[in-house]
């Protein structure tokens, strides 16, 4: 190799490197703006998964409010009926709704209730439900153990227990009768009692 053919090849040579040297700053450059980008998508990610939170939180907070918006829209729109059937039927004389009793750090509350002294001397508790769900039989028959506590001045009376339900299932609907509690169904926009001619209602 000549000496000319020499300094051609060094010459080509050092060419490369820069370009090769060039390449590798600017990849360098791209690598350093992928890591910013993808620091800055991490920042987003994290600060749209605490607004998703939020929302969601506040939206849990919102269906909690029309739910019990809901079920006191049920227990409004029960009473008329309900306080028809509890007078007409079974000789009710003191009805109401929405009772709520404090006894030290313990409260009972009571979706209508009603009773009748002298002869009948026998009181109501009833539960209104949207949709009645297993736990919602299982409520009733506490609230029905614990009245005597809240309430002694009724000692004396039969207590009986009734279920009056928008929707509920036919499985449900035997459940709610085989505990001995009257069944009521909304029909026309009123409730009506919905027990067999046969039924006996447990005493509490």
């Amino acid at each position: 190799m000549t000496d000319e053919e020499l300094k051609t090849l060094v010459a080509s040579l050092a060419i490369a490197q820069d370009r090769t040297d060039k390449q590798i700053s600017e990849l360098r450059i791209a690598q350093q703006e992928t890591d910013r980008q993808l620091r800055e998508t991490d920042r987003q990610l994290k600060e749209t998964d605490k607004q998703l939170r939020r929302q969601l939180k506040e939206l849990g907070k919102q269906i909690g409010g029309l739910g019990e918006k809901f079920g006191g829209f049920t227990e409004g729109m029960a009473f008329p009926s309900m306080a028809k059937i509890l007078n007409e039927r079974f000789g009710m004389e003191f009805i109401t709704p929405r009772v709520k009793i404090k006894k030290h750090d313990d409260t009972l509350e009571l979706d209508v209730f009603a009773y009748a002294n002298a002869k009948r001397n026998e009181a109501f508790v009833v539960e209104v439900k949207s949709h009645l769900r297993p736990e919602g039989i299982e409520q009733l028959k506490q609230i029905l153990k614990r009245f005597r506590q809240f309430c002694p001045e009724h000692q004396d009376k039969k207590l009986y227990g009734m279920l009056a339900v928008v929707d509920a299932t036919d499985d449900l609907r035997k459940q709610a009768l085989d505990q001995g509690f009257y069944l009521a169904g909304i029909h026309d926009q009123q409730f009506v009692i919905e027990t067999p001619n046969d039924f006996v209602p447990k005493s509490w």
